[in-house]
């Protein structure tokens, strides 16, 4: 302790008490919640696998507070039963694995009902982050159908008429991919002009599907075809066996099987 007699020569040893200089605000942001159906996006009402992977994942930006265990996270379903009420899932379940968030990853949840029967479920979930930030006012709620026999609609054309690409969109349903799936193209005289297969269509999914491929209105040979109406065919089979076609309100687009795409530049 100085004593005062001798004048202080530095003053890092002072102490200074600064009330109210920090004030620490508690972390009030809402996590973001997410929910995709085999690694896709959904619409309410669309057709799923009835063995399907339900992720869901929960991103908080508090880089400081990070997820470790389950508290507030409810998920419910309900099943397609007359008087069925909501059920809750078990986080324990053999069905559902979770792990935590870290620098780098989410929380996630991978939910697995397996061999669900046809009809529409509804799908409710509602979370919260670490310091107890649900995700919104009200749970995330989602219906989606399950159709066990396989079928696929017909493929419709998207856009038509077309000047540059066109790719096809068709609904599959049950729980397995086709394994032939061939689309030709026609002249209106019968003349073959393109053949598309299951490789260039790219991957496929139960439910609703885009093709990764879009036809640039090219022959076999890379030759621009000339503007207008072009016939197609859709050959579908799964095991040696023809997949059965799901009736649709585009069906009257079709005669016979062959659907029209009309090429204008």
């Amino acid at each position: 302790m100085n004593t005062l007699i001798i004048a202080e020569q530095i003053y890092e040893n002072n102490n200074i008490t600064l009330k109210d200089y920090i004030n620490v605000e508690r972390d009030a942001a809402n996590p973001l919640l997410e929910v995709s159906f085999d690694g896709e996006y959904i619409f309410d009402g669309d057709i799923v696998s009835p063995n399907p992977n339900i992720h869901i994942s929960i991103r908080d930006s508090n880089p400081y507070l990070f997820k470790a265990d389950t508290t507030g996270i409810e998920i419910f379903i309900t099943k397609p039963c007359d008087g069925c009420t909501a059920e809750r899932v078990s986080l324990s379940a053999q069905d559902v694995n979770w792990s935590a968030q870290t620098a780098s990853d989410p929380f996630m949840v991978n939910y697995n009902p397996r061999n669900l029967i046809d009809g529409v479920y509804k799908l409710s979930v509602q979370v919260e982050d670490a310091s107890g930030n649900k995700s919104g006012i009200a749970p995330y709620e989602i219906h989606f159908e399950v159709i066990n026999k396989s079928t696929i609609t017909n493929f419709y054309p998207y856009p038509n008429p077309f000047s540059t690409s066109v790719k096809f969109i068709f609904t599959l349903t049950g729980n397995e991919i086709p394994d032939e799936i061939m689309i030709r193209i026609f002249t209106v005289s019968g003349r073959v002009v393109r053949e598309i297969t299951q490789d260039e269509l790219g991957p496929l999914r139960i439910g609703n599907n885009a093709t990764d491929y879009a036809w640039n209105g090219r022959d076999e040979f890379g030759d621009q075809l000339a503007n207008g109406v072009y016939l197609y065919k859709v050959y579908i089979r799964k095991a040696g066996k023809n997949i059965d076609f799901r009736e649709s309100a585009g069906d009257r687009g079709f005669k016979n099987g062959f659907g029209k795409l009309y090429l204008l530049r």
